[in-house]
């Protein structure tokens, strides 16, 4: 595997690790509760991330596709890929970030349903990237509302620290729930 998709890999795995752990670390019977007046609970913030990761996997799969028909040469960079993206602003807690009506959930799923889809949706977004390992991702780009034009890398790491993001938050409302 190329440095470089296994940096991405290692990447969306450390913060779904770490989303995952925050999410068992709230009592089951706790985790479709709201901890205040719209504030999201545990499910819905899972739910969010799942409406995020198919919005964005399925770009990043259409954007790889076109530039692969369109002639994608090999990856020829081995720097790394995860400091090329500040994602200091989005890991802010202190500065609310309002979700896209798409990106909203409707609490209509249960954190279990939610996790669920959620890792079928990485498991869908990992074959993306295994089947373009060794190709230069880092010209492919796409504008994010926020970020900017982003690479197709940067966008699995804008992925990995969506999820850090909404850990937190997760931890937060827990502390909330007590």
């Amino acid at each position: 595997m190329h440095p470089r998709t296994r940096e991405v890999i290692d990447y969306l795995d450390l913060h779904r690790a770490e989303l995952e752990s925050a999410v068992h670390a709230v009592p089951a019977a706790l985790r479709s509760k709201e901890p205040a007046a719209g504030r999201w609970s545990v499910a819905q913030i899972v739910e969010h991330l799942t409406l995020v990761e198919a919005r964005v996997g399925q770009s990043i799969s259409d954007q790889i596709a076109a530039a692969k028909a369109a002639g994608l040469p090999h990856e020829t960079e081995r720097s790394p890929v995860v400091p090329t993206l500040d994602v200091s602003s989005l890991l802010d807690r202190t500065t609310p970030i309002t979700a896209g009506e798409a990106s909203q959930p409707t609490a209509g799923l249960s954190a279990e349903s939610a996790i669920a889809r959620l890792n079928e949706q990485r498991a869908a977004l990992r074959a993306v990237v295994h089947g373009a390992d060794g190709l230069a991702l880092g010209t492919v780009t796409r504008e994010h509302p926020r970020l900017g034009v982003l690479n197709m890398y940067q966008w699995l790491v804008f992925l990995g620290a969506h999820e850090r993001r909404h850990a937190a938050q997760i931890r937060e409302t827990a502390s909330a729930l007590q």
